[in-house]
């Protein structure tokens, strides 16, 4: 499990690389409700991933010690989905609903982009 942990990690990094990013933009450009809604996505994408670490953590776990796990979070991940979504429909004037939307897969996008550069510098050596 080590080297899930670390793949977390640099994801985490990327991801607050972003939000820092994505703050500089809500504090120094007119598109306020935008870079609202892609912190909230983004905020709500990095706590899902870290949701998935540690349920795949606690599974891994199980299955060395033989016992059974009957979830992996699913529910929990898409409720924290939806319930950023609803926070951008009650409130539009603070947040923008497809910027939220952008934000909440920005992870998986990181996620893919991550992988990508790992194969090229391991084709590399």
């Amino acid at each position: 499990m080590p080297e899930l942990q670390q793949l977390f990690y640099r994801h985490c990094k990327y991801i607050l690389y972003l939000l820092a990013i994505y703050f500089l933009g809500w504090g120094f450009t007119d598109y306020k409700t935008i870079f609202m809604g892609l912190i909230l996505g983004t905020s709500v994408s990095l706590y899902n991933h870290w949701l998935l670490l540690r349920r795949t953590v606690r599974l891994g776990e199980a299955v060395a010690e033989g016992k059974k796990v009957y979830s992996m979070g699913t529910l929990m991940r898409m409720v924290a989905a939806i319930v950023a979504v609803y926070v951008a429909m009650k409130f539009p004037d603070v947040f923008h609903l497809i910027s939220v939307i952008i934000g909440i897969v920005t992870v998986y996008a990181v996620i893919m982009i991550d992988f990508v550069v790992q194969q090229i510098f391991k084709s590399r050596k």
